[in-house]
């Protein structure tokens, strides 16, 4: 565990322990090891992880706590169904609070919250309601972990602003973490080129106002649609950044998007393992046309791959002219258009261009609604087969 965070976690007393800052400060993987040594080193204690979502549970805190438990040599039982792991007379469950009537009837000693704000004052208060089972390790407590992506979210107003009791706050940034990469250290700090509110939240964790917000034509669609006949598909190349693939389905309603893959650290030939499966036989794949070379070899392997239209600004308006149906289970993708704005400079002028940070599913949306809804006409050979779109 990081020094700082462990200096914070270790024999604190306070009921709610608030741990923000900037991204990629190492917050959540430190209270992740909390959890974890917890679960190992005390007797009889029920551990609840949660988000607001299951579909991001699932895909952070679960298998973050999973493998550190694995990598430490843990012995552990997993109901897969049941999303919980048990060892003894301990416990660790995975619930979601988009229906907050789930853990109603869950009484726990630790509950650890993951990107905090995502929840609501309400869903907060009946978290505090659960954490009443008797623990004879100690006091019951609550983990909040989050960005400060506004200064008046419920969390800053209610819980940082000092007048709560029982209350431990703990502020960091990328700085506390040794384990950065020199490319990702050098993109938080280049946010304070490209919009200042931006670099007051990722990078030095400070509690920002997220304004002119590009994209209000979307909301949440739980019924989403199997397949409809007009499929397309956007691709975002990334290595160390993640790779993204969006799926897009046009309908008279308005266009409907789901997040496929989402996954950094992807060689090409990852990249199409993992997409071919995943995509409609002979739908066109609108590609960042800035990599010709992977789009002629993703190509190769069989799948319609084209080059996308490239123009932002042109993009971004003929997505706004559709209303966007999203899958509830696309994560990154509703986290990125949920915080997707236009850059301000330092005299906080409104630019027409977009925050280049964490945008990679938006340029997937972008690259298949903009070039596909156009029409382009591309003729290419496929198996021998000529093709137009």
């Amino acid at each position: 565990m990081i020094g700082t965070f462990k200096d914070f976690l270790e024999d604190r007393t306070d009921r709610i322990n608030a741990l923000y800052g900037g991204a990629g400060s190492g917050k959540s993987h430190s209270v992740a090891q909390e959890m974890c040594l917890k679960f190992i080193e005390e007797d009889d204690i029920r551990i609840l992880i949660t988000r607001k979502t299951l579909p991001s549970l699932r895909i952070t805190a679960y298998p973050l706590i999973r493998g550190l438990l694995t990598d430490w040599g843990v012995p552990f039982e997993l109901n897969k169904t049941e999303l919980t792991i048990t060892a003894g007379d301990n416990q660790i469950l995975f619930k979601s609070l988009d229906d907050p009537e789930k853990i109603k009837s869950y009484e726990a000693n630790y509950v650890w919250v993951e990107e905090a704000t995502e929840i609501t004052y309400d869903d907060f208060l009946q978290i505090n309601l659960r954490l009443r089972r008797p623990n004879k390790n100690g006091d019951n407590k609550i983990y909040l972990t989050f960005n400060p992506i506004d200064q008046y979210h419920w969390l800053i107003e209610k819980v940082l602003d000092g007048t709560r009791e029982n209350v431990a706050v703990h502020h960091s940034t990328y700085k506390n973490n040794p384990f950065l990469s020199a490319e990702y250290i050098a993109e938080l700090e280049g946010l304070i080129n490209q919009d200042e509110n931006y670099y007051r939240i990722y990078t030095l964790g400070l509690p920002g106002v997220l304004q002119n917000i590009i994209y209000t034509n979307y909301q949440i669609e739980p019924n989403y649609p199997k397949q409809l006949p007009d499929t397309f598909y956007g691709l975002d190349f990334g290595y160390n950044n993640p790779s993204a693939l969006i799926e897009c389905m046009a309908h008279d309603r308005g266009i409907y998007l789901k997040e496929l893959v989402y996954e950094s650290g992807l060689t090409n030939t990852d990249l199409i393992r993992k997409v071919a499966p995943l995509i409609k036989k002979d739908a066109p794949v609108y590609c960042d046309s800035a990599e010709p070379d992977r789009i002629k070899e993703i190509r190769r392997a069989g799948i319609v791959a084209l080059p996308a239209k490239k123009s932002i600004k042109d993009g971004i308006d003929h997505v706004k002219r559709s209303t966007l149906f999203i899958h509830p289970e696309s994560t990154n993708l509703i986290g990125e258009i949920r915080g997707y704005k236009w850059r301000e400079d330092k005299d906080g002028r409104v630019l027409e261009e977009p925050v280049k940070f964490r945008d990679h599913a938006m340029d997937a949306m972008r690259y298949a609604v903009h070039t596909h809804m156009q029409n382009q006409q591309a003729t290419i050979k496929i198996r021998g087969i000529e093709r137009k779109w």
